[in-house]
């Protein structure tokens, strides 16, 4: 959510911002809702003084003064009743729009529709050459007893999954090393947070009112979250810190639920578009400097890349084009790994910035040195998400005899270097 003085001031900038996203969007609308709330409660404001001030006379007025101020109260009262209700309205109508304002993308932020006019910024690793046809994550993981997708439909319906034997254990390997990665940097403070969320919290991250139809909704009006990010800036919600606790890291974890809405007929099979996975997501609250935000924007990325080269998987890092951008991200960029049996980069981190747009929504501030209190500014990027990641790591480790091989890191963890061979 943008302030409303930021966008009467800035229609044009907001038009922009909205036509680079692709969005629909049409500030002369809200300015129009936001003139009428303002005239409303303008007028009303009148009135209640005016209604003060008859109050005011009536101890000391006499029978028959009384009798004339009483009813000029009543009409009083009844026109600002009107008027009141009035407001309601102009209000649900304000808000609506104005959580549908949708933030300025960077100026560095490419042109473009969907993300086939994303950027490539860089490339890292060495896309592996095999001297034998490939096999695809699913081949692998069902000739190595490692997962069983035909029990996972049975179980929990379309793109269901189990991951067995080496499969469960390679993830909880992965686990681990993300979290021993993040043991080496202090300031990033570990966190579970809940999946199953209330309205508000998706509200305040920018999940809705867009995103709905990608959503799990319970019978009781709650939803499961798609990400951790979503619980953990609700964590801070209507919270004032103080200059010097900023920056906040988390480390968040939690299980993930998407439905996949746009998705039908795509990557029907495997681990790619599952409705359940598990995510590490790296969460900041910083000072409200786009510099700042800049700077650790481009932390984020580096912690996401050195797990993927430590990992030693091919990737390249995407800029985001102003139509492939959520709501409220300023910009983004997306990190890719190599899928040797489709030939293909598979999207496996989302790193975003979002300046106050958030924290405004979630009322989180911080006291600033001057003693200005000022809304925070956040940002989110996958450190790793499961199982999702496993497609990388077996497709680009396979060997010609159908065996795996676990990436250095994770032997420790797997207490062996090669997964097999494959069963016949």
């Amino acid at each position: 959510m943008l302030d409303i003085k930021f966008i009467r001031d800035n229609k044009e900038i907001i038009d922009l911002g909205a036509k680079k996203k692709h969005l629909n969007f049409k500030v002369e609308e809200l300015i129009k809702a936001d003139d009428e709330r303002r005239k409303l409660m303008t007028s009303l404001e009148a009135k209640r003084a005016e209604q003060n001030v008859v109050s005011a006379k009536i101890p000391s007025a006499s029978v028959e003064e009384k009798a004339s101020l009483l009813v000029a109260m009543k009409e009083v009262k009844e026109s600002a009743q009107k008027e009141e209700d009035q407001l309601k309205e102009v209000m649900k109508k304000w808000q609506t729009l104005m959580l549908a304002v949708p933030n300025i993308p960077d100026m560095s932020v490419p042109e473009g529709e969907t993300d086939k006019q994303n950027v490539e910024l860089k490339t890292w690793g060495t896309i592996p050459v095999f001297d034998f046809d490939p096999k695809t994550h699913i081949e692998l993981l069902e000739n190595l007893d490692m997962a069983d997708f035909e029990k996972g439909v049975e179980v929990a319906g379309f793109r269901g999954y189990f991951l067995k034997g080496d499969g469960a254990r390679l993830n909880f390997a992965l686990w681990q090393f993300v979290l021993d990665y993040f043991a080496g940097k202090a300031d990033f403070e570990p966190m579970l947070v809940p999946s199953l969320v209330r309205k508000d919290t998706l509200l305040g991250t920018g999940y809705l009112p867009q995103g709905e139809e990608d959503l799990y909704k319970t019978q009781d009006g709650d939803y499961l979250a798609g990400t951790a990010e979503v619980a953990t800036m609700s964590y801070f919600a209507e919270t004032t810190l103080t200059k010097a606790q900023l920056p906040k890291k988390v480390l968040a974890f939690s299980p993930s639920f998407r439905r996949e809405a746009g998705s039908h007929g795509k990557d029907t099979k495997g681990l790619k578009r599952v409705h359940e996975f598990f995510k590490f997501e790296q969460v900041v609250l910083c000072e409200a400097s786009h510099q700042v935000s800049v700077e650790h924007h481009e932390a984020l990325l580096a912690n996401a890349e050195e797990l993927l080269q430590r990992l030693n998987l091919p990737y390249h890092v995407v800029v985001n084009c102003g139509g492939d951008l959520g709501l409220g991200q300023v910009k983004k960029y997306d990190i890719e790994t190599w899928v040797p049996s489709g030939r293909v980069w598979c999207e496996t981190h989302s790193c975003s910035y979002f300046h106050d747009f958030q924290t405004r929504r979630l009322n989180i501030r911080y006291k600033d040195t001057d003693g200005k209190v000022r809304f925070a500014h956040s940002l989110n990027n996958t450190a790793l998400a499961t199982p999702r990641i496993l497609i990388s790591i077996l497709e680009n480790n396979q060997q010609k005899d159908g065996s795996i091989y676990i990436p250095e890191p994770l032997q420790k963890y797997m207490g062996k270097a090669v997964i097999g061979p494959a069963k016949r």
